[in-house]
């Protein structure tokens, strides 16, 4: 847009060209693209040595483990927040009871509200309406025991492990029972369990159903992982006995 300014300049032609500038120069201001957004980019882990014992599947089923953990720790912290009575039952801070609440998992800790009750069990007791603990952490936790045994007990997978995949299915659907709980059922008084998602004239927050969401998501994909997994073992065992029996190359000689 600007070539024209190079050309040699009438004497009449120079006072109309100076009034033009200021708008050519905005014109060609407004013509510039704009800087690049950057909305992060897909992160790769370094190589270990233990990933030389796993799988694909292996290798999914122990990221697929660490989101899901990291999605219910995210989950307590937003709970907590909404429901700041429940970490004031047995913690100074919010903080600390988050601190206090990953070291029981990552430890398998039993947490003693639960009164020595794992995976469903817990789960069901945490819902219940006489539950009076921190219903908070005790319902993260019993989430998360419920997942880690439906795993078969483990958060990292090598060849040597097998996964089941009905119960990582069966994991999935506990999930929703427990989400469409958490929504309709009631305390003594009559209120929700936990205060989670939000809709009103005023705001719309469901960020907690995106994030259970996202755990289903997890655990439907490997329980298709493994369905397929095994399926697609059978066809090729077939195939390659089928191969060796019919499928020969013919003498051309």
């Amino acid at each position: 847009m600007l070539l024209p300014l190079l050309l040699p300049l009438t004497k009449c032609a120079q006072p109309k060209i100076a009034l033009l500038l200021p708008f050519i120069l905005m014109l060609a201001a407004c013509s510039t693209p704009p800087a690049p957004i950057t909305r992060g980019e897909a992160q790769s882990a370094p190589i270990s040595t233990s990933e030389l014992a796993q799988s694909d599947s292996n290798r999914m089923a122990t990221l697929g483990m660490r989101a899901n953990m990291a999605s219910l720790m995210l989950l307590a912290d937003k709970l907590y927040r909404r429901n700041p009575a429940e970490w004031r039952k047995a913690s100074p801070t919010r903080e600390a009871a988050l601190a206090k609440l990953k070291l029981a998992i990552d430890s398998s800790t039993a947490w003693p509200d639960l009164q020595g009750k794992r995976d469903i069990a817990a789960m069901s007791l945490v819902l219940g309406p006489d539950f009076n603990g921190d219903r908070v952490a005790a319902f993260i936790y019993a989430s998360a025991d419920m997942l880690i045994t439906a795993h078969g007990n483990k958060t990292t997978f090598y060849l040597t492990d097998a996964l089941d995949a009905q119960y990582v299915y069966n994991a999935a659907r506990n999930i929703e029972i427990a989400v469409w709980l958490l929504a309709t059922r009631k305390n003594a008084q009559g209120l929700p369990l936990l205060l989670s998602d939000e809709i009103n004239e005023s705001q719309r927050n469901l960020s907690f159903e995106r994030e259970f969401g996202k755990v289903i998501g997890r655990l439907d994909l490997l329980a298709n992982l493994l369905t397929e997994k095994y399926r697609r073992a059978v066809i090729t065992y077939v195939q390659n006995l089928l191969g060796g029996t019919f499928i020969q190359f013919l003498p051309v000689r």
